[in-house]
């Protein structure tokens, strides 16, 4: 549903995006991670057709968002950061208005429009005036402007920024609401949040790619290398976690001997002098060569088991 192959993005000699390519499958609800100045926006911005991309290809439903902006701009529906709102208007008013704006036809808008208030929740507050509402109730009204004119995809870029805890959550049911019938990608920096409404994270950083992760029950999903997948690097990964008790050598021996080892993410040392993590993308099975490793440099491995790294481990390591 939504294909980005080699995107990047330069204003002036800054490059905000650096030849990142993902894909969101039709159905499918995704966060896009990461932290304050990532890419985000300027993604979001390139898929949604407010700027171009200084190179690339960007497709959502099969049109070329360069080439056939008005067939992408029919299929998505767009919630900017800061919602494109008119205070002095009713919530009625101003759907009717979108609805004009997004060319639904004329005998289908009071369905329509009934259809995302109901959606979104504004039943009661169908007749106020926009400026009157909490924030809250304003981000429900961008949400339903969206909606209006019924697209396959929705892109919100930050959805829940600035609310109260309530109002969060009110949000995160409606995403996951909509997502029963719509593909979802919606940036946040909020771990929980994303944890509590995706199925998948792509994770971006410095205007990379750097992670793809399948969650469940907003846990990562660590996944083996599976024989019968012919690219294996095509699947998503959670990195796994090897805690490890090893003496015999200086702490910063063992951390470079360990960060040297193929598919490590990273090598770290816990309070315990002879305790390490080591977090390492599952393609292959490791621990083999890890002891191999210890022992072969004449250290004594005493310990080494497998742990679950947690979320918010993962998007650090991610993001560093």
């Amino acid at each position: 549903m939504i294909e980005v192959q080699n995107i990047t993005k330069n204003y002036g000699p800054f490059q905000a995006l650096k030849d990142i390519s993902f894909q969101v499958d039709k159905g499918q609800i995704v966060g896009f991670l990461g932290p304050n100045g990532a890419g985000k926006t300027t993604t979001m911005r390139i898929l949604t057709c407010f700027m171009p991309a200084s190179s690339g290809r960007v497709t959502i439903a099969g049109y070329d968002v360069f080439k056939e902006s008005r067939e992408v701009r029919k299929r998505i529906g767009y919630l900017p950061e800061n919602v494109p709102l008119y205070p002095e208007m009713t919530v009625t008013k101003y759907l009717k208005y979108m609805a004009k704006i997004r060319s639904v036809p004329r005998g289908n808008i009071k369905a329509q429009l009934d259809n995302a208030i109901e959606a979104c929740g504004l039943t009661e507050r169908r007749h106020q005036i926009i400026g009157q509402l909490s924030r809250g109730f304003r981000q429900r009204v961008g949400l339903a402007q969206a909606l209006i004119h019924e697209p396959d995809v929705l892109i919100l870029d930050e959805p829940t920024s600035g609310l109260d805890p309530r109002q969060i959550v009110e949000i995160r049911e409606l995403i996951k609401a909509l997502g029963k019938e719509r593909t979802i990608l919606f940036s946040t920096h909020i771990l929980p949040e994303a944890s509590m409404t995706c199925e998948r994270l792509i994770i971006i950083s410095s205007g990379e790619i750097t992670g793809d992760i399948q969650l469940e029950d907003g846990r990562a999903v660590p996944q083996q290398n599976d024989a019968s997948v012919s690219d294996p690097e095509s699947t998503s990964r959670a990195p796994l976690t090897l805690s490890l008790e090893i003496a015999g050598a200086p702490a910063d021996d063992i951390l470079a001997a360990l960060t040297d080892i193929p598919n490590v993410v990273q090598v770290e040392q816990t309070d315990d002098t002879t305790m390490f993590r080591l977090h390492y993308t599952p393609t292959t099975d490791i621990r083999a060569e890890v002891a191999e490793t210890i022992v072969g440099r004449g250290w004594r491995l005493l310990e080494m088991h497998t742990t679950e790294m947690s979320l918010e481990e993962l998007f650090l390591s991610l993001t560093v």
